[in-house]
């Protein structure tokens, strides 16, 4: 098992290295490559996932750095979560590279972009195995700097290389966080092992603390997007939509549910509420924001925020087992709906305002319902995987928290308003462009991911289809969530969501023609409010050049005035004064060194004789 995870966890890498070093040149072979290492690791992950005594928890560790008595350990975990997540990214991350072959086959760049991915890939996989908390946040950095080079993929245009470079700032807001997050649990418990802190907190709860949580957390709010951190996520839908699928859908912001799941024993009650009514908000804040956006990528993204919110809440009400299962379900049906917008981009000349749109049913048939069947699961459609999952986030904040099931409830409403606004204006009425009217159905390298992605989004949901390994965590909190009463009051309140926001989606974009929306007409004040996002982007503008820029600069004037000039600069041209007053009596002339010779000896002669008796 050793050699298999330390195979699975190199493979990507080495196909990275062959990529970069000898493959940028030859795109063809550099993408077979990294699809190909893409199914070994799909090989590798099942090894581990349904191999011999697939129910027990595997573990290794080899010391990868001493220094005296202190050891830096380096090891894998591979118990039921990382199980899961391991399914998630194998599989939908290969169907995202086959999908590349036929989306990025005209890139002049795509052995670089097969380059970052299997980089990302390797970080990846990386994050889901470690066993400690310094190896996850290696990795950690690893998956932010891939995705800082994936994001930059058309890095010839302004928008990639400004929202490459948000997604880089603003996350390591959020890891500096984590970091301290480490260091702090280290000097608390002496170990940041993951197994080794699990049963000391178990035995010494006391020494967990609220600021130790929400430090560790601070991982999770900057790399899932989550508030205040949320504004760089939706910008960095400007790399190439395959990309937008595996990163920012499927994955890597999953990864910040997946590090909470990983240290939910330390998490203290007041920790646990505070995350949850976070969660909570930003499901219904990112539903909002999303009512209004043109670019169909950007609507996805605010759905993955207000998705990513879901599981944050449902890890607050102390259901980590359901958040884990809304991360599963929803890299299904969000990875296909991002591969069909990527299809539709793709087959409009990379067209991505949705009121450019219309008429692509006809057109697109199996990227259409495909796509319809991801918007039915998002919007809790019963029997569909999101319904499962997300009805039972909703069931339990019903029982548990009614504050956070009433926000949430919202924000179910809103989902299903944005969502069906979105297939309307996409796939439904008349073309409305030129693009649109000359569309056609994308190839086979991006059609049949698509289908394998429907198929799991309708039947993702019945836990019973997969191995225990695979659902051994989620089980008890499905249990619990299954017992809890209301459940016939719950349905009913599902379908009026879903139903509700279907029926105002089609009553206002059902039949438009216009490429001005409705919305801006109907409630210009509410449009005016989700266009702006709240402002949060202006906010945070307005602090970096009013108070973050002038405080820097007046910290660049005092380094270079007192630290490089006075300290630095001035201490050395004392040394040089003195030097050069020193130097000056080195004349190599008799006389002169005669002269003050006399002159020390009738200063020494002065001090003896009248300074000495004082």
């Amino acid at each position: 098992m050793t050699q298999v995870s330390l195979s699975l966890l190199l493979l990507p890498l080495l196909s990275a290295l062959v990529t970069l070093l000898f493959l940028r040149k030859h795109g063809s072979i550099a993408s077979l490559l990294s699809v190909a290492s893409a199914g070994g690791i799909l090989a590798f992950s099942s090894y581990l996932i349904f191999g011999l005594n697939s129910l027990e928890d595997f573990t290794w560790t080899a010391t990868w750095f001493q220094l005296s008595d202190w050891e830096l350990q380096f090891g894998f975990l591979i118990d039921s979560p990382a199980k899961t997540l391991l399914f998630v990214v194998s599989f939908v991350g290969l169907l995202i590279h086959i999908f590349s072959l036929g989306y990025m086959s005209e890139d002049q760049s795509k052995a670089r972009y097969f380059g970052g991915l299997s980089i990302f890939m390797f970080s990846m996989l990386g994050i889901t195995m470690a066993d400690n908390l310094i190896m996850i946040f290696v990795f950690w950095e690893l998956v932010g700097f891939s995705s800082y080079l994936l994001i930059a993929h058309y890095f010839n245009t302004e928008e990639a290389k400004d929202a490459s470079k948000k997604a880089f700032i603003v996350n390591r807001v959020g890891d500096f966080g984590f970091l301290l997050g480490i260091i702090l649990t280290y000097w608390t418990f002496d170990t940041v092992n993951l197994q080794e802190l699990s049963s000391m907190a178990g035995v010494f709860p006391e020494f967990t603390s609220t600021t130790l949580c929400l430090l560790l957390a601070c991982g999770f709010i900057g790399k899932s997007a989550q508030f205040p951190l949320q504004v760089w996520l939706p910008d960095a839908m400007a790399g190439p939509t395959p990309v937008s699928a595996l990163i920012h859908a499927a994955t890597m912001v999953a990864a910040g549910i997946f590090l909470l799941i990983r240290i939910d024993f330390l998490f203290t009650p007041e920790a646990l509420q505070l995350i949850g009514l976070m969660g909570a908000v930003m499901g219904l804040y990112a539903g909002f924001c999303a009512l209004t956006q043109r670019d169909i990528k950007k609507v996805l993204a605010y759905s993955t925020l207000s998705q990513l919110g879901y599981m944050a809440a449902a890890f607050g009400l102390g259901l980590p087992g359901i958040a884990l299962f809304h991360l599963m379900t929803h890299a299904f049906f969000k990875a296909l709906m991002f591969l069909g917008s990527g299809s539709v981009i793709h087959a409009c000349h990379h067209e991505q305002d949705i009121f450019n749109y219309g008429g692509l049913r006809k057109k697109m048939p199996i990227t259409a319902y495909t796509f319809l069947i991801g918007v039915l699961a998002i919007s809790g459609v019963h029997f569909l995987s999101g319904y499962f999952s997300k009805d039972a986030i909703l069931l339990g904040a019903y029982n548990l928290n009614f504050v956070i099931f009433i926000i949430l409830y919202a924000g179910a409403i809103l989902t299903s308003i944005y969502m069906f606004r979105l297939y309307f204006l996409t796939f439904c009425g008349e073309p409305r462009s030129k693009a649109s009217s000359g569309a056609h159905e994308s190839n086979i390298f991006m059609t049949a991911p698509l289908l394998l992605l429907a198929l799991l989004s309708l039947v993702g949901g019945f836990h019973a289809i997969y191995p225990t390994a695979i659902v051994e965590y989620m089980i008890p909190d499905i249990v619990q969530v299954a017992e809890m009463p209301n459940h016939l009051w719950m349905n009913v309140l599902g379908a009026i969501a879903w139903v509700g926001g279907l029926l105002i989606a089609w009553r206002t974009y059902g039949s438009t023609s216009s490429s001005t929306d409705p919305l801006e007409n109907q409630l210009p004040i509410i449009f005016q409010l989700s266009r702006s996002k709240l402002f949060f982007d202006e906010v945070y503008n307005a602090y970096v050049q009013r108070i973050q820029d002038p405080f820097f600069r007046f910290i660049e004037i005092m380094e270079l005035l007192f630290i490089s000039g006075l300290m630095v600069r001035g201490t050395a041209g004392i040394a040089a004064l003195f030097s050069l007053l020193g130097k000056s009596f080195y004349s190599g002339k008799i006389h002169s060194y005669s002269f003050w010779f006399i002159i020390g000896t009738v200063g020494f002669l002065a001090y003896a004789i009248f300074g000495g008796g004082m």
